[in-house]
């Protein structure tokens, strides 16, 4: 065992990878031709004439957003049903056919100018399966049809911070069935966008395993390489559209990343970190039915406590209606929870703390635990209401945290636990019922190597999820 978690405790991310995972909090737009026939899933072939969204304002996307605190934005560049969202050399099943711009549109090109404006990054989504492309399915063939788009998306839109496969398919068992080329596919945006990271159906960034937005208790970066397989991922993705895949959570991969877990596999140890995606709607797509379904300010800002301060990202889906705009009830709820988010932060106390022992620090200011662990005593000299801690462990260095336990100090000048937790990682949010205390004491009490972390405490229990 001493082995295996010397071995996990050295493993580290990508450059591509941390600076992916620093974004913390981005958006998904799906928009399309679904969008106008008002599905889910499109059929292929439907006409491009239905294409032709009046008040299409890529601008008011970007600032919807961005008023929630997202920092990059996945446009759904090709759906299954295969009509592209630019002008693509290889098909006549674009834009390029329909009304919209009197056929000289590229909205892909109007998404990457608006999140440009507004300094937010850009990436694209590629579905590897295609309805309507007559290529798919024959091999070869359609891997030279897709590589080629890929290669459109990643050489005339600008930097691109991910590149998101998924491995949805709903051909069924007398359907057709295309295999893919993955590591030709990945090797395409290495070459184009070597800074972008390759999702879901790729090595550098995992799916949590559902789109309800459930994140496990334990969220391990460092995992066998098996699970990087993107046909085990494909496998597990969506195969029928009936409405219901979009809110169910398996309960047979809670644990990927723990002694217990790395010990039961003979896999090399990989930085797999992951993603938590999830629709502001039922749907993926906007359907005017589900206006009055919007979900809560609450219930979102809950989603983003468990995955961004749960060691992973968090992909919030925003789909534009019809018109081509974010419609108002997303609109308010984006809003809400922006400032929700804002105000967790505003009401960090930890610079105004005395930190002990003073040794435990080092000279940027981060907490330093070796392999055995450590305290760092946080006190004031009032007392303070405090509801919440958050740690964040300098991933540069590893995922090395397995144990931390957050004690608050009482009148009687005993130490009373009052949250505790297992993994850390990129950061860690811990709510906890809203106490008053002179000071807090958290200790590492198992880690499987170094550690630098930071502490941040919030003061508003009222601040919760």
């Amino acid at each position: 065992m001493a082995g295996r978690i010397a071995e996990a405790s050295a493993v580290r991310p990508t450059p591509r990878q941390l600076a992916w995972q620093q974004l913390e909090f981005y958006g998904f737009i799906h928009f399309g031709m679904n969008t106008m026939t008002d599905r889910e899933w499109g059929l292929g072939h439907e006409d491009p004439a239905l294409f032709d969204p009046p008040q299409l304002d890529t601008d008011q996307w970007v600032e919807s957003l961005a008023s929630a605190g997202m920092r990059g934005l996945i446009l759904t560049c090709k759906h299954h049903d295969g009509f592209c969202l630019w002008p693509s050399a290889v098909t006549r099943h674009s834009v390029a056919s329909s009304p919209w711009r009197e056929g000289g549109g590229d909205l892909v090109a109007e998404v990457s100018a608006a999140c440009a404006r507004r300094g937010m990054k850009f990436g694209v989504y590629l579905s590897p399966w295609d309805r309507t492309e007559p290529a798919y399915g024959t091999g070869a063939g359609y891997d030279d049809f897709f590589v080629a788009q890929l290669r459109e998306l990643l050489s005339g839109y600008g930097p691109i911070f991910s590149v998101w496969f998924d491995g949805a398919n709903g051909e069924g068992a007398g359907g057709k069935k295309q295999y893919y080329d993955w590591d030709r596919y990945f090797a395409a945006v290495r070459e184009l966008q070597p800074d972008a990271v390759i999702s879901v159906c790729g090595p550098d960034v995992r799916w949590c395993g559902n789109e309800a937005g459930h994140t496990r208790a334990n969220e391990w970066s460092v995992v066998p390489a098996s699970l990087r397989d993107a046909e085990r991922t494909a496998s597990n993705s969506q195969q029928v559209d009936d409405g219901k895949f979009s809110r169910q959570v398996r309960s047979d991969e809670q644990d990927l990343g723990s002694r217990q877990a790395i010990a039961a596999s003979s896999d090399a140890l990989v930085w797999y970190p992951a993603e938590v995606n999830t629709s502001i709607r039922p749907g993926w797509f906007h359907h005017p039915r589900e206006d009055a379904e919007v979900r809560s300010a609450e219930e979102l800002f809950g989603i983003y406590c468990a995955s961004v301060g749960g060691n992973a990202t968090f992909l919030l889906n925003v789909p534009p209606d019809r018109s081509g705009l974010v419609a108002a009830p997303d609109r308010l709820v984006l809003a809400q929870l922006g400032n929700r988010i804002a105000a967790l932060y505003d009401a960090d106390i930890a610079s105004d703390a005395t930190a002990s022992p003073l040794a435990a620090l080092d000279r940027d200011g981060a907490w330093v635990v070796d392999g055995t662990g450590g305290s760092l005593v946080l006190s004031w000299p009032e007392p303070r209401r405090i509801g919440s801690v958050f740690v964040e462990e300098d991933i540069a260095l590893g995922q090395q945290v397995e144990r931390l336990l957050v004690e608050a100090r009482t009148s009687g000048d005993q130490w009373l636990p009052v949250t505790e937790c297992g993994s850390v990682g990129y950061r860690r949010i811990l709510f906890f019922s809203a106490i008053v205390t002179h000071a807090l004491r958290l200790s590492v009490t198992a880690a499987r190597g170094p550690a630098r972390l930071r502490t941040r405490v919030v003061n508003r229990g009222e601040i919760l999820p």
